[in-house]
Order: structure tokens, then C-alpha cells, then sequence
């Protein structure tokens, strides 16, 4: 339940790119919202398994290959322990995970990157000094991002102005 709970705010751990929130959308077996469900790779979290077996896992499928591995790591456990210790309950789970009323996920870096900023959760576990670095190299490569003209800007405007 922490894992859902602490969702948006963890988002830029587990995406770190501009490039990484383009894969959140419904229908293409990645998450777009914070929610769980049993062996669906289209919930956020997958529960694979069950009661007696051994092997039995949950998967946070948020993450994208270019996040680091120790921060994501470190921000999925103390938003678990957090919901451990609120005794947070994760509802049931949902088995159409795309159309289902969950918390959704940042669809761009931005917004991602200002639901750290306000995190206190995150704060308390990683030091207000180390969220407001990340922030604001993050918030300066956004700022150079938009300050390049891309391929879908010539393409979309030259023809027509």
C-alpha cells in the first residue's frame, strides 16, 4: 500500500528521463497509474504467485532501465516500510488495470519532478538537501530540453507557417 500511496511522488526515481514517461499509457503493458493486481503487467505493481509458493513476488513495474538502481531501490522501501508502519491497507486488486479509479502516474518529467519537490516522505528519508539537488538538476535539464527546437517542432510548424 506504501508502494501505491507514495506512487507520484517516487515517480522520478523510478523515471529519471524526459524519454521515461512516454511509455506510461494504458494498453501498452505499462503502468499508468498506481495500482496493483494479481499477474497483470499492466498494473503498476504485479503480484506473481501466491499463498504456500515459495516464489511468490511482487514486481514494481513503474521503473525504467535508465533509472539508478540504489535510489530507486531506497525509495521503494521507505514508501513500503511507510505504509507497514501506517497499516496502510492497498485495496483489492485490479484486474483491469487500465480502467480502474487509481492515483495516476506523471505523464512528464515536470510533473514528476514537482511531486518529489513536495515530498515529505522523501525528505525525511533522503535529507531536504539531497531532494533539492536532485530537483534542481533535474529542473535544469528540463529548462535545456525546452530550450531545443526538435524534429516534431520543424515537422508539426514549417510547412505551415
Amino acid at each position: 500500500a506504501g508502494l501505491l500511496v507514495h506512487a507520484v511522488e517516487a515517480s522520478l526515481f523510478a523515471a529519471p528521463t524526459l524519454n521515461g514517461y512516454k511509455r506510461y499509457k494504458s494498453f501498452q503493458l505499462a503502468p499508468d497509474r498506481a495500482n496493483w493486481g494479481r499477474d497483470n503487467k499492466g498494473a503498476m505493481v504485479r503480484a506473481v504467485g501466491g499463498a504456500g509458493d515459495p516464489a511468490t513476488r511482487l514486481e514494481n513495474r513503474a521503473a525504467e532501465g535508465a533509472a539508478n538502481p540504489y535510489l530507486h531501490l531506497a525509495a521503494q522501501l521507505w514508501a513500503g516500510l511507510e505504509g507497514i508502519d501506517a497499516t496502510r491497507d492497498p485495496g483489492p486488486p485490479s484486474d483491469t488495470p487500465y480502467g480502474c479509479d487509481a492515483l495516476m502516474l506523471p505523464t512528464n518529467l515536470m510533473d514528476a519532478v514537482s511531486a518529489l519537490d513536495s515530498s515529505q516522505l522523501f525528505r525525511k528519508r533522503f535529507g531536504s538537501q539531497f531532494i533539492d539537488y536532485l530537483v534542481r538538476i533535474k529542473r535544469a535539464e528540463i529548462a535545456r530540453f525546452l530550450s531545443e527546437v526538435t524534429d516534431w517542432e520543424q515537422r508539426e510548424y514549417f510547412d505551415i507557417f
